[in-house]
């Protein structure tokens, strides 16, 4: 994890990548719950019998699931000490290049793209956040995300 003191040593660190963080498990339950609140309950997601049958052989995390996950994995990559929060502002791009089969474990890279002083006390930045499954070659989520950090 790479942890800048403020704002300031953030700003320094623009184009460049930082270090790919650990590898978290996509679980059917987390699939499960994802469906349930989002109401896509489509079978490729929560039937792992007619899944089987299917494209992917299996069931696979809904798009929007790996993308939700950008944050949580952001977390495990950069931290700025002086932060009294951090907001999602949004998104720029997003695709979704490869399936996320159950079982699979992802992880983010991460480029600072941009860095926008709002505020004195406030920074808009952007990253380039490319989701990888182990053992894939392919990403299966390029997000191009946009958050605010108040220190």
């Amino acid at each position: 994890m790479r942890v800048f003191e403020n704002l300031a040593d953030l700003s320094a660190f623009v184009g460049r990548e930082l270090e790919p963080g650990g590898w978290h498990r996509v679980t059917q339950p987390m699939i499960d719950e994802f469906a349930r609140a989002t109401g896509d309950q489509q079978w490729i997601h929560v039937d792992p019998e007619r899944a089987a049958q299917g494209p992917y052989g299996t069931t696979i995390a809904h798009g929007f699931l790996t993308l939700s996950l950008v944050s949580v994995l952001l977390q495990d990559v950069y931290r700025v000490e002086s932060a009294r929060m951090g907001v999602n502002y949004g998104l720029d791009r997003v695709r979704f290049p490869a399936p996320v089969p159950v079982g699979s474990r992802v992880r983010v890279r991460a480029t600072l793209r941009s860095f926008d002083r709002i505020a004195p006390d406030t920074a808009q930045i952007g990253w380039d956040a490319v989701v990888e499954r182990e053992g894939s070659d392919k990403p299966v989520c390029v997000a191009q995300t946009v958050s605010r950090i108040v220190e």
